[in-house]
């Protein structure tokens, strides 16, 4: 019997954005940049200021969008449309990703902070999308973002998910607090080729917090080195 400490897992949750396609592609940084454009035009503020106020907003309500609706009062469809409106052909089908995913034991999802469409077009991408039982986004989470408790019981229950049977791949150290404390495990996925995750200062992370079980900068060599656990 394997001494995996994945032995155990039926069910296998990613993120999406700097997850499962790699930091460097930059897609991302289109988002974020047409979100500090976004902020700008609402508010009449200069390009430094309201790319503070983004920051703000992100860093104290979870997500940009979040603080928007509160402060601002915003409708969500809009914002929502306007930030993912980017170049999605800057990333590559990665089909070493894909046989990894369709190998894993039991069912794949994806948890993201983002809209389904935009899952579903960077799933496409990358030539993933059939390997996942579904794709959990922002609207499903009733626009509550990660990492509020009450948006993973939300995922769990809608797809009848053990959290103690589970595992959780995220970029974001802050986005495992909640699925540590409810049994999953947890993995942290930092950029590749690094040991460090180059970010504000307060989203900095070694990966040596208690709620982070592994940190791997490969997703792609993590999930390959679990199946061969799992077969010995």
């Amino acid at each position: 019997m394997t001494n995996s400490p994945f032995a155990s897992v039926e069910s296998w949750v990613f993120d999406l954005d700097n997850t499962l396609y790699p930091h460097h592609s930059n897609l991302f940084d289109q988002i974020d940049q047409r979100m500090s454009e976004f902020v700008q035009k609402l508010t009449g503020k200069p390009a430094e200021q309201a790319r503070e106020l983004q920051i703000s907003y992100y860093k104290e309500y979870g997500t940009t969008l979040r603080g928007l609706m509160l402060e601002h009062n915003i409708e969500p469809d809009e914002f929502l449309e306007y930030v993912h409106d980017i170049d999605h052909s800057v990333l590559d089908p990665n089909p070493q990703l894909a046989d990894a995913i369709n190998q894993l034991p039991g069912k794949c999802y994806i948890l993201t902070n983002g809209t389904r469409k935009h899952a579903e077009s960077v799933a496409n991408r990358l030539g993933i999308t059939q390997h996942f039982e579904d794709i959990f986004g922002i609207m499903e989470a009733d626009l509550i973002p990660k990492p509020a408790e009450e948006t993973y019981q939300r995922f769990l229950e809608k797809n009848g998910i053990l959290p103690q049977k589970a595992a959780m791949f995220e970029d974001l150290s802050r986005n495992l607090v909640v699925p540590n404390s409810l049994g999953m495990r947890t993995v942290l996925v930092i950029p590749d080729g690094t040991r460090e995750v180059f970010r504000e200062d307060w989203e900095l992370s070694s990966g040596s917090e208690p709620h982070v079980d592994f940190v791997t900068d490969h997703l792609d060599g993590f999930l390959y080195n679990i199946l061969g656990e799992l077969k010995n």
